[in-house]
């Protein structure tokens, strides 16, 4: 398993993480995969076999279940995985049960250390924005999880430019831990993060961790053109479907046309080679893989260890085109601005 450098640090990572989004059966997850600790365990051990060493959950998956499960999947061999998670979205009634506070975070990292069963995580992200926290209070206390051994490093998700870029600018002046990685969305049905999140990433030295490289499963290659929609899909909850990133089905045909050609050259499958497509793209340090059950995983593993050609990529880059939106459209224009992928 290829491994890589977390963004502007020394922490080294395997190009491959699993998500836990599928542990658990919790209010908004059930859908997701219902997974239990036998099932978890199972998954667990398929990755450590394969060189997939880190595991990424938030404790709003399943309201805690998915780190319980996965805390009771690694017992025993806690020196053999990297633990990722995440925190600040809603996961209580009251009033400080959500968001970037002191408050919130302390008490956040406590309780995911407990349900992990370890006394230190190895990457804490903010899973979103708080723009009611003062950007200076939550990386304070971030920084105080890392020099009381609780956290290691730091990371930030679906931030946007300004978001990212004030926060490391306040780390700097300030003498903070810094954001090391920036879990975002990424994939070829969603490329927005090249417009203004990668060239960033690229100047400050963040490093991405992609999450859903198969567009909420567009892309795992169930749905094509003149075909009816699979029957078990995370689209098919109500829920899921309300939050996923928004795609005319136009442009997913279009990206599954092109995807199935170059299975039919390389022998890989859709999804294969829609997350090696990913791994291939500048300043990304991991991907999120998720998994229902082995089969699923399996598959999603043999993503790695082979590489686009420079043709089959500008196949691809060309059908997943988008017109962009202003201000990048005109800055593309110039010519100082050259395309960072």
């Amino acid at each position: 398993m290829e491994h890589r450098l977390l963004g502007r640090s020394g922490f080294k990572v395997p190009v491959l993480t699993l998500g836990t989004a599928t542990f658990g059966r919790g209010p908004g997850f059930e859908a997701w995969g219902g997974l239990g600790v036998r099932e978890a365990t199972r998954l667990v051990d398929l990755c450590l076999d394969a060189g997939v060493t880190m595991f990424d959950s938030a404790d709003m998956y399943s309201l805690g279940a998915a780190e319980e499960i996965l805390g009771a999947a690694i017992k025993g061999r806690r020196d053999r995985v990297l633990l990722s998670t995440k925190a600040a979205f809603r996961v209580g009634a009251g009033p400080n049960d959500v968001g970037s506070s002191r408050h919130h975070l302390v008490q956040a990292c406590e309780g995911s250390l407990r349900r992990l069963g370890t006394d230190t995580i190895d990457l804490y992200q903010l899973h979103g924005f708080d723009a009611l926290t003062p950007v200076d209070e939550a990386l304070q206390a971030l920084d105080d999880l890392v020099r009381a051994g609780k956290v290691r490093y730091l990371g930030c998700s679906n931030f946007s430019g300004w978001h990212l870029m004030k926060s490391l600018a306040v780390s700097e002046h300030r003498g903070l831990a810094r954001y090391v990685a920036h879990q975002a969305y990424y994939s070829l049905v969603g490329r927005e993060y090249e417009w203004e999140l990668m060239p960033l990433a690229l100047d400050q030295g963040v490093g991405a961790v992609v999450w859903s490289p198969l567009g909420m499963g567009r892309l795992g290659g169930k749905i094509r053109r003149g075909q009816p929609a699979p029957p078990v899909s995370r689209l098919n909850d109500p829920g899921t479907a309300k939050v996923a990133p928004p795609v005319e089905e136009e442009q997913v045909f279009r990206i599954v046309d092109a995807l199935d050609l170059i299975a039919q050259d390389t022998g890989k499958s859709v999804a294969q080679i829609a997350i090696n497509w990913v791994l291939q793209r500048p300043t990304v340090s991991t991907v999120i893989i998720g998994a229902r059950d082995e089969a699923q995983l399996k598959q999603n593993l043999g993503a790695t260890g082979w590489f686009l050609s420079a043709a089959q990529l500008a196949l691809l880059d060309a059908a997943s085109a988008r017109q962009k939106i202003y201000p990048y459209w005109h800055q593309a224009q110039y010519e100082r601005n050259p395309s960072p992928t």
